[in-house]
């Protein structure tokens, strides 16, 4: 991913205090993060999201969340990317996924929306997958729990600081894919062994 180019950073979710600090929103709590960390402030609002421009190292990034519901995420997006002439390819996407267990990152170049709601919605609106993600495993459900409860429900307590530890090894995994590339990003947070909730 060439670092003279806009690049668009996405973080999904669901707009609203009812849905803040739930699984499903782990996207928005990351790109919440980037923009703490690296002051890009969601000032701007157009095609029902709300966006920043500005630099993670010396990339210059658009750091978007958008704001209609989870399974519509894509059409705001396409419109967000056309209109500042971003290619698909150059576009990541972060967000939760109930099959990677809880703790666990994994950088995928492109593919399959896997089920997931958000993505299946992007990849319709950019007809096909040609973009970055970054996926966040927030585990299944425990027994007795459907989906839609474990994935809408609040982190628990006991798990609030391992959530931070996670947050923050996601943006560092959005920074070295934004920074140093795809591959690289792969190679450093994709394995098995690092699982992070210790």
């Amino acid at each position: 991913m060439p670092a003279n180019r806009l690049r668009l950073v996405v973080g999904l979710g669901n707009p609203g205090n009812a849905y803040a600090d739930t699984p499903h929103n782990a996207g928005f709590m990351v790109a919440d993060k980037i923009a703490q960390d690296f002051k890009i402030s969601f000032n701007k609002t157009k095609f029902d999201t709300v966006f920043g421009r500005g630099f993670i190292e010396d990339v210059d990034v658009l750091l978007a969340k958008p704001m209609a519901f989870m399974n519509r995420s894509g059409p705001p997006l396409q419109k967000l990317a056309h209109y500042f002439r971003i290619p698909g390819e150059d576009m990541l996407v972060i967000h939760d996924d109930i099959d990677l267990a809880f703790g666990r990152l994994k950088i995928k170049k492109k593919g399959g929306h896997g089920g997931h709601n958000g993505i299946r919605s992007v990849m319709d609106a950019f007809g096909g997958g040609e973009f970055v993600r970054l996926r966040i495993g927030v585990g299944r459900s425990e027994a007795g729990e459907s989906v839609t409860d474990h994935v809408l429900g609040r982190f628990s307590a006991a798990k609030g600081e391992m959530v931070t530890r996670v947050i923050s090894a996601a943006r560092d995994a959005v920074v070295t894919v934004i920074c140093e590339g795809t591959k690289v990003g792969m190679n450093v947070f994709n394995r098995k062994d690092l699982l992070i909730t210790g």
